[in-house]
């Protein structure tokens, strides 16, 4: 409203001092009449160098009036006036692109609602234990979706944070000790993991799985291609934007098959991997 009233001011300033200093410019017409002439022209006829004057002090100020409205409309879309006890001009804060990933804040704790896409690559160093005989050396990569399932819990506690549901999509090669295409495997697991809010951009995480895995890997410590997994995680989100973390993790990964089919060894190996989440 209040732009409005300058924009108006500054285009009717100039015409009405145009018209008064004009108007001994046009002299009244003969045989106009009374109520024309009083119309048309104030009767009071100030002298030239007193019009001239007061035309220059009305162009300045609506010049002033024109820029002052323009600044206005600019600063619209960047400034807000906050309606408080005390008048104040504050630059308008931008949005953020994500106000449904944060309860209160970014590292404040994850909403119930809030997902997440995770994308990871890395390379494990086995070791030959728990019955197995060979060390199993892996290069993996995965891609992942998590769900938050509830609210933050813990509140007031050092161990304050959420849970979260997640599924997993794995595979790899081995590369020690043998290197060739027997060494695939392709894994699927379900995850549940605890994310800790620590009111800061580092949200560190532990995470327990099981799912089942398909392999070439065979003798002398695994037997078929179907196998199960077992996974433990202990990890951390790094967040470089609100919705945007770059996440690194070390995971004990073991496969077997649980007596199903003979040998039964099974494989251990110690897993690092960093990659990118996405949260929405």
């Amino acid at each position: 409203m209040n732009t409005l009233m300058i924009i108006t001011f500054a285009v009717a300033a100039p015409v009405y001092a145009l018209l008064w200093h004009n108007q001994d410019a046009h002299p009244q017409k003969e045989g106009s009449s009374k109520l024309e002439r009083e119309l048309l022209w104030p009767r009071r006829k100030p002298s030239n160098k007193h019009n001239q004057r007061f035309t220059l002090v009305l162009f300045w100020l609506s010049l002033s009036c024109g820029l002052a409205a323009i600044t206005s409309l600019a600063a619209e879309s960047q400034f807000e006036l906050p309606l408080t006890n005390s008048f104040s001009l504050s630059m308008r804060v931008p949005k953020d692109p994500t106000p449904g990933v944060w309860v209160n804040g970014i590292g404040e704790g994850f909403r119930s609602t809030t997902e997440s896409v995770s994308v990871n690559a890395g390379a494990s160093a086995g070791f030959a234990a728990f019955g197995g005989k060979q060390s199993h050396d892996l290069a993996l990569t995965s891609i992942s979706y998590g769900h938050m399932l509830g609210p933050v819990c813990g509140e007031d506690h050092w161990y304050r944070g959420n849970f979260e549901g997640r599924l997993e999509l794995f595979g790899g090669m081995q590369f020690h000790p043998d290197v060739d295409t027997d060494g695939w495997l392709i894994g699927l697991t379900p995850h549940l993991r605890y994310n800790f809010a620590t009111g800061t951009r580092w949200v560190p995480f532990v995470d327990a799985g099981a799912g089942v895995t398909a392999t070439g890997m065979g003798a002398p410590d695994l037997s078929g291609t179907f196998e199960f997994n077992l996974q433990g995680t202990v990890g951390t989100h790094w967040f470089i934007r609100n919705n945007l973390a770059l996440t690194a993790e070390a995971r004990y990964l073991h496969m077997s098959c649980a007596g199903t089919h003979s040998p039964n060894l099974g494989l251990n190996t110690v897993v690092g991997m960093i990659g990118l989440s996405w949260f929405f």
